[in-house]
């Protein structure tokens, strides 16, 4: 186990419901006491998704003292619908946007809106010349699903922090290989800004399996079997051995990158506390934050 204690930041995403709403605040108060370096909340296109973000934001930047970076895409908007966005942010003091082309409602090839943003560099550049954020990119440790491969991937990598982007923020992964091999390659590169590895702690094996076979990470095959037998050992008696694998797997996969060099590390909760807790636990990263400054 390392010994140096990583910071750490969280990701959530904007509710949709009441019991969502309930669910996103009982999360942001059992993690914000650990002091992450920031918390982000995601976005989707549409007005109404939109608003859900941005109700988020102003929620936790006014009732917590964490720091929150609010997603930002170029999808279903035009410039200056999107840089109206970003000034309201301003104006609820948010000082951090992660910045990202996004995906198409339903799905299907990126289409810029007409006078939108083009890709997420163009996004970068309008953000970096108006000035006042942190600029966090998104970074693919494996082939996003619609590049040319990976080497077109770090290509336009270094293209956003050319743009003017702070850091990068890498989709989730299995093995740490798949990490250090990335970032490796951005260093070749040119590429010497900061690359945060994304963990996604597994709060149910056939969801995250889901999700990483739609974005195109490697599935492990021994990570089948072991949760498949941690199920059937599960079978009526609640799923201890699952979630204590769950924890191991996650815990093996951190305190490895923190071994070959990374410092922070950015969880994606899906407005969970559970998995993403004990793991920050098992690493070192333990309250910090009086609660009741918190609520």
């Amino acid at each position: 186990m390392t010994q140096s204690k990583p910071t750490v930041s969280f990701e959530f995403f904007p509710p949709k419901s009441i019991a969502a709403s309930f669910q996103l605040w009982e999360t942001v108060q059992t993690l914000a006491p650990m002091a992450p370096e920031f918390v982000s909340v995601t976005y989707g296109a549409g007005g109404a998704i939109r608003a859900l973000t941005r109700d988020a934001v102003a929620a936790i930047a006014a009732q917590t003292p964490l720091r929150v970076a609010a997603h930002l895409t170029c999808v279903a908007a035009s410039r200056a619908e999107t840089m109206q966005i970003v000034e309201n942010y301003a104006a609820l003091g948010v000082s951090d946007i992660v910045a990202l082309r996004g995906d198409m409602p339903g799905g299907g090839a990126f289409a810029a809106t007409p006078d939108g943003f083009a890709d997420s560099c163009a996004l970068v550049a309008a953000l970096a010349k108006r000035g006042g954020f942190r600029i966090h990119v998104g970074a693919y440790p494996e082939p996003h699903p619609e590049s040319r491969g990976q080497a077109a991937d770090i290509d336009h990598l270094k293209a956003k922090f050319d743009a003017g982007a702070t850091r990068a923020i890498t989709q989730f992964f299995f093995e740490p290989g798949t990490f250090f091999r990335f970032r490796d390659a951005c260093v070749r590169a040119g590429i010497t800004q900061p690359i945060v590895p994304g963990i996604l702690p597994i709060e149910n094996w056939a969801g995250v399996r889901r999700m990483a076979v739609r974005c195109g990470a490697h599935v492990p095959p021994e990570f089948d079997a072991a949760f498949a037998a941690a199920a059937r050992d599960d079978t009526g008696q609640g799923n201890g051995r699952t979630d204590l694998l769950a924890t191991v797997l996650c815990t093996e996969l951190c305190d490895a990158l923190l071994a070959g060099g990374a410092e922070h590390l950015h969880f994606y909760t899906m407005n969970r506390a559970s998995q993403t807790r004990q793991v920050c636990h098992a690493l070192g990263v333990t309250a910090e934050v009086d609660l009741q400054k918190v609520a």
